[in-house]
């Protein structure tokens, strides 16, 4: 036993001494990204920061402003990695004044938003105007390293505003319009006769049941196809009803086919009233104006059956249409009936001005409550909106112009330029009265 120990305490010597002598392998390079977060430092902070209340809106935004980091540069030079690549903008719920319970204070900051580097203003587009809120800015370098933050002094609470100001143009053609039309309706009150243009297609309403009376036949009457509660059809009722009074004088029979039912109860009583405002109530027939089906083609169809056999001597086509336009018009044409349509779909215009005698136009139809009736505070308003479209045709016009002679002298600081500025950033867009 002694021998074996008197031998291995040599050899273990031996072995320590070489592990000694033998060259040692060089140490791993330590790791780039390693290395690199080692050498980061936060970026420096951002300084006076505030917070003032968005101005022009419901009372639901703040702006934060600050002033940029000292290691927010505008230009990195090449090789070089940003320091700071974006801002923080964090907040938290605190009471009002003392004593003000309305919202409970909250415990931390939470992230409101953010905001890139050279950016030195936030919007918080979601407050609460029963709230208080304060507001810290974090400038963040590219390895998510955080400066401390920069807390605004004071709480800020969102105020509601009752007035936007981007809107003023607004409000100034408004008070132009409506004074335009007040202003005729006083006229045509005091006994001034107010001209309007007039509307060919409304003028032929009475050659067009006289016609049919000569030749002893119907008037056919057709509300479009949908329902009372679309202003086409509205605006259709009001035709049938001088249609129906002129039916009444001339004693010309008015047939009136619908598609909805309560376009039926609404036509019956239009046209009764017209009968008993000529003082031919014994001659309204209720049956005349009737029901055929919600279908959209099976009412054409029903509508078209009932053209080829009777072959009336006019057809009005008022109201909303779609693809039915065409199959009445050209039906109506074949048996040689005086049409005159009208409606305000701008796809189905092309086959009502091809197959029909007169048709109303848009505007041209939705005008002939107040052309029929020459009311004076209807046709008032007739001429208030032309005011209107004054306006809008002299900003259109203008705009066109100055637009054109800005690119043609080009450059930013001539006064086309100036003036095409002010016409899309103030009177049309939203940044107030004046630049």
């Amino acid at each position: 036993m002694t021998d074996r120990v008197s031998w291995r305490v040599p050899l273990l010597a031996i072995t320590i001494a070489l592990t000694a002598l033998a060259p040692q392998p060089a140490r791993a390079e330590a790791d780039p990204d390693a290395k690199a977060a080692q050498q980061t430092t936060a970026p420096q902070p951002p300084a006076d920061v505030t917070a003032i209340d968005r101005p022009d809106d419901a009372g639901d935004g703040i702006i934060v402003k600050w002033t940029l980091s000292k290691d927010d540069v505008k230009e990195v030079a090449e090789g070089e990695t940003r320091k700071v690549v974006r801002y923080e903008i964090l907040r938290k719920v605190v009471k009002g004044a003392e004593g003000d319970e309305r919202a409970e204070e909250e415990d931390k900051f939470t992230l409101a938003g953010e905001a890139t580097f050279q950016k030195d203003s936030f919007v918080d587009p979601q407050c609460d105007r029963t709230k208080s809120y304060l507001y810290q800015v974090v400038a963040v370098e590219h390895a998510d390293s955080k400066s401390t933050p920069a807390q605004t002094a004071a709480p800020i609470t969102p105020i509601l505003q009752y007035w936007d100001t981007r809107r003023t143009w607004f409000l100034v053609i408004l008070v132009l319009i409506c004074g335009a039309v007040i202003l005729f309706i006083q006229l045509a009150k005091s006994g001034v006769k107010l001209k309007v243009r007039k509307i060919a297609g409304l003028e032929a309403v009475e050659e067009a049941v006289g016609r049919a009376t000569e030749m002893g036949r119907s008037c056919l009457f057709i509300p479009g196809i949908l329902d009372i509660n679309d202003m086409q059809t509205v605006a259709g009722i009001t035709v049938l009803s001088r249609v129906a009074a002129l039916a009444a004088e001339y004693d010309a029979k008015l047939e009136v086919p619908t598609s909805r039912s309560l376009v039926m109860t609404v036509a019956r009583e239009t046209v009764q009233a017209a009968f008993l405002g000529a003082g031919r109530p014994d001659a309204y027939n209720e049956d005349n104006i009737y029901y055929l089906t919600d279908e959209q083609f099976g009412y054409v169809a029903g509508v078209t059956g009932t053209m080829v056999r009777d072959k009336p001597a006019a057809c009005f086509y008022m109201g909303a249409f779609f693809a039915e336009s065409l199959i009445l018009a050209e039906t109506g044409n074949s048996i040689g009936a005086i049409q005159i349509a009208g409606t305000a779909m701008p796809s189905q215009l092309p086959f009502f001005v091809a197959a029909c005698d007169y048709t109303l136009i848009g505007e041209e139809f939705f005008a002939a409550s107040a052309y029929l009736s020459g009311e004076a505070h209807q046709l008032a308003s007739l001429k208030g909106q032309d005011v209107g479209k004054v306006i809008g045709g002299v900003l259109i016009v203008v705009g066109c112009l100055v637009a054109s002679a800005a690119s043609l002298l080009g450059g930013d600081d001539t006064l086309a330029h100036s003036i095409v500025s002010f016409l899309t950033d103030n009177v049309l867009g939203d940044k107030g009265f004046l630049p």
